[in-house]
């Protein structure tokens, strides 16, 4: 968990709501959840056998694997496979223009100049090739470690502080350059751009001029500046970027007494901020001088890298909420199908339907794709297969105005405002609770869809969060995967088949409980806390972690935060790489020949923990962008 999660959940303890999700009361061992196999009712999606699956699982004989796993590692490093080899390609405050001064360790940059560099803390990233040995990046860029950034910790700011750290997130986009030594950062290159706090806006879709949306400084409500705490992304087949707005709450507070509505409070709004101080120098994020600017984040933000003068746009379209990632796919009908997690204990997972079809001939058209078509939030119905696994069914209940108790006399008066709120729109609807959905990704050829449940300790001890079928675990601190298929294999479907791909655990701390984890992981492959989540094109699922990396407790031998990639057919999962010391490992993207692949290491060394990564020495630990490739110059993960 981030040093912001921290610091948010002190200020801002998520209301208690009502559970109307089925409940399970069952107490089911490690053995019986699995039945022998590697993975849940896979049985249900591929024509694998259970005994095939298990051998598999058990040998490490799955055909998509083909490297060596690496070990644990609790070393302030970057560590990959035999045969292969990562570079770093760019690091915080490396600047995009030559006019840009280097980086100073100790967090000695003005704001001026980080609004030239590459922001903070990357984190979801997207690929965009031009031609042979030209490309684009885009990269999110979360937040700031104010240990790291500033001399005095954060513990003294100034307006120019506060400027500094609105220049250091939202988006970098990179022009790359690829030669003999491989795919390379262009400094000056035509494309380079930052995207970041106080970047124009446009706000398009349903919300568009609703009065939630106006202020003092907009009052139409269709303009708003910047994107801020851009966590998970998108890509769409029209070469444009999504980027998501996550933990956008922790920036608002007030220097006043003021009254925050119960709305707000859901989002986790306060009085009091998550210690990132903008509000004292910055009126906007004043909840009493300005109440209505914190309903214009939390939102999914369309992005032109090809052009760098045009103007980002607000999907409301797609919610307002905790965003993690944008999964896009078009479904066989045609529409364009979006698949949201929003990153909150307790809270829910999304799908939008676009309303019009998906033109390959007409990009323009295309651009307004995600501005009309429903939002949808999930129910899982808890249960047990023949084989007494845990799965089920499910349904996506539509989020519209007027329909399952979203009328006036439930406080909603408008499709907007169900949008705007639509965590208050999946309770009233009965959506089910889950433990904090992250990445959503879509299997490149099954209709298949899987999502990273990272943990949530509140899980069976909050009244709003008793254990329920994909969530069968109290006081959930490792996490799980959850899988499901679209009931007649369209996205479009109104129903669907779950079941859980693996429970991640500690096996050689649990013994036969569901704490152990699944039975396809081993003392080998342990982690917590899934989080990042991508397929490739071969239908490798990768798998990032940002979890407890004490190397203690319940968490022994599982080492610093990892990179894994998994068989979705035959569930061997084997680790891929190893971070430095306290980073998370997020963000994935490949080239087009999948012979080259770019991770992420954010946060490195915060709260302290002393990391110098990645240029070691006495250096200031820096979030930074690796660029994988296997020495033979061959795909990645054969």
């Amino acid at each position: 968990m981030s040093q912001f999660e921290h610091q948010d959940e002190q200020n801002h303890p998520r209301p208690q709501v009502p559970e109307f999700t089925k409940m399970v009361e069952k107490s089911l061992s490690r053995r019986r959840f699995l039945g022998g196999a590697a993975a849940l009712s896979a049985a249900a999606f591929f024509s694998v056998s259970p005994v095939s699956r298990a051998i598999a699982a058990a040998t490490g004989s799955s055909p998509l694997l083909g490297f060596s796993a690496v070990a644990a590692s609790t070393a302030d490093t970057f560590v990959v496979p035999s045969g292969y080899q990562a570079e770093r390609l760019i690091s915080w405050g490396d600047p995009l223009f030559s006019n840009v001064a280097e980086f100073i360790d100790g967090g000695g940059n003005s704001a001026a100049e980080q609004l030239g560099q590459f922001g903070d803390n990357n984190d979801g990233m997207s690929f965009f090739p031009i031609d042979e040995n030209t490309a684009l990046l885009a990269v999110n860029n979360e937040y700031c470690n104010y240990e790291l950034m500033f001399e005095h910790l954060g513990k003294q700011m100034t307006a120019l502080d506060v400027q500094k750290a609105q220049a250091a997130q939202g988006v970098s986009v990179l022009t790359l350059k690829n030669s003999a030594k491989g795919w390379q950062f262009e400094k000056d290159g035509q494309y380079n751009r930052r995207i970041h706090a106080n970047t124009p806006m446009a706000i398009n879709g349903p919300a568009k001029g609703h009065a939630l949306l106006k202020t003092e400084a907009d009052p139409k409500g269709e303009r708003v500046l910047g994107t801020f705490n851009n966590c998970a992304n998108g890509l769409t087949p029209w070469g444009t970027y999504l980027t998501c707005e996550e933990n956008f709450n922790g920036y608002f507070g007030s220097t006043a007494s003021t009254t925050v509505t119960p709305a707000q409070a859901r989002y986790g709004i306060g009085l009091k901020d998550a210690g990132w101080q903008w509000h004292q120098f910055d009126d906007r994020f004043d909840l009493a001088k300005h109440p209505n600017e914190c309903h214009r984040f939390g939102w999914v933000v369309e992005i032109d890298p090809n052009d760098p003068t045009s103007t980002p746009v607000k999907r409301t379209a797609l919610g307002r909420f905790k965003h993690e990632n944008a999964e896009l796919v078009i479904d066989k009908s045609g529409h364009v199908v979006v698949y949201l997690g929003d990153d909150e204990r307790g809270e829910h997972i999304y799908r939008f339907v676009s309303r019009d079809k998906y033109n390959p001939d007409d990009a323009a058209a295309n651009r307004h794709l995600l501005d009309e078509g429903t939002l949808y939030v999930a129910r899982f119905n808890s249960g047990e297969n023949k084989d007494g696994e845990l799965a089920g069914d499910g349904e996506w209940l539509p989020l519209i105005f007027g329909e399952h108790g979203l009328t006036p006399e439930n406080g909603f008066t408008s499709q907007a405002e169900v949008l705007i709120h639509a965590r208050l729109a999946a309770t009233q609807v009965g959506a089910t609770t889950m433990d904090r959905p992250e990445w959503v990704a879509v299997h490149p050829t099954e209709p298949m869809v899987f999502c990273t449940l990272t943990n949530n300790k509140n899980r069976g001890v909050a009244d709003n969060q008793a254990l329920n079928g994909p969530n069968p675990r109290a006081e959930n601190h490792y996490g799980q995967i959850v899988r499901w298929q679209p009931t007649s294999g369209q996205h479009t479907d109104d129903t669907f088949n779950w079941d859980l791909f693996l429970l991640a655990g500690n096996p050689t701390l649990h013994q036969d409980n569901l704490y152990a984890g699944s039975a396809n992981i081993n003392a080998d492959n342990m982690f917590n806390s899934p989080d990042g989540i991508g397929f490739d094109k071969a239908g490798r699922l990768w798998i990032q972690t940002d979890g407890n990396y004490s190397n203690e407790g319940d968490f022994v031998g599982q080492g610093n935060n990892q990179m894994l990639c998994a068989d979705p057919t035959t569930g061997e999962v084997r680790r891929f790489l190893t971070g430095p010391i306290a980073c998370e490992i997020t963000g994935l993207a490949f080239t087009p020949d999948q012979k080259t692949l770019f991770v992420g290491v954010q946060h490195p060394g915060e709260d302290l923990a002393g990391s110098h990564f990645p240029l070691g020495g006495s250096h200031t630990p820096r979030s930074s962008v690796m660029v994988i490739t296997r020495q033979d110059g061959g795909i990645i993960g054969t």
